[in-house]
């Protein structure tokens, strides 16, 4: 860490702390922070420069949901199937990334937020209100299911697994914005977790600047949960809807901006 300058460093709490204020409101926070990483080390490792992020970021995560947990009624049924799933298939998707190529995500992935997007643009009241949605042991079944995929995705590419999270815990689960986004950092904690289990043996994180970020991400989290607590459902319904724009214009550069150089 000798080679630590300045504006780097600021350049990362603010990246973590932007990161943590998106990532408790509506999920998105990846979309921020691990540009950032690559940028300030362009020679790290992805591996090590992904395991600072899950380090820095489950820190503000659980801070999330400690907060929104306190406020906002959570739905144990659902959460309890959906976070064991999402703990053990979150650290087989981080073991296959090593395995396989991520790319065949990276392409389809712009495509499948448009579809989101313009499913919640054309349902104007689309979780403003909480819905019905699966019972009984439907539920736990359909939660399990929805644990297993979301966590095998964050351990194997993870760019956009809050908002599709938050987008299905509407979408099947009748949640309306704020409750999914309360279940989603409950969710979201385990596949860090998960994630980090493999990473941490197996790569070298950034310690230091894993500890750094994290301060910054708590930081942000704690005021974006407040913010969605007091603004409600209507506010952070608006929120994804620019997270997921964001995340449209970021993953298709990624994927196809080879074309325009």
């Amino acid at each position: 860490m000798e080679n630590w300058v300045l504006e780097p460093t600021v350049l990362l709490m603010i990246a973590a702390f932007l990161a943590g204020l998106l990532d408790a409101i509506v999920g998105g926070g990846g979309l921020i922070q691990v540009p950032a990483l690559f940028s300030a080390f362009p020679a790290a490792s992805p591996a090590s420069l992904f395991a600072t992020n899950k380090l820095s970021s489950i820190f503000g995560t659980g801070l999330a949901a400690r907060t929104y947990w306190k406020t906002v009624p959570v739905d144990l049924s659902l959460l309890l199937p959906a976070t064991v799933a999402a703990l053990a298939f979150g650290f087989l998707g981080a073991w296959a990334m090593s395995l396989v190529p991520p790319d065949v995500f990276r392409k389809i992935l712009p495509f499948v937020l448009v579809l989101v997007a313009l499913h919640v643009f054309r349902h104007k009241n689309f979780g403003v209100e909480a819905a019905r949605g699966f019972q009984g042991r439907a539920k736990v079944g359909a939660a399990a299911v929805l644990g297993a995929a979301i966590g095998f995705y964050d351990g194997f590419f993870g760019p956009g697994t809050g908002s599709f999270l938050v987008f299905v815990l509407v979408r099947v689960f009748g949640q309306d914005f704020l409750q999914a986004s309360a279940s989603a950092k409950i969710i979201n904690v385990a596949c860090n977790f998960a994630a980090l289990v493999w990473f941490v043996p197996t790569t070298t994180p950034l310690w230091e600047i894993a500890g750094l970020m994290a301060v910054f991400n708590m930081l942000g989290a704690w005021l974006g949960a407040r913010l969605a607590i007091n603004e409600g459902a209507a506010f952070v319904r608006k929120a994804f809807l620019a997270a997921v724009l964001g995340l449209i214009a970021k993953t298709a550069w990624d994927a196809f901006g080879y074309l325009a150089k």
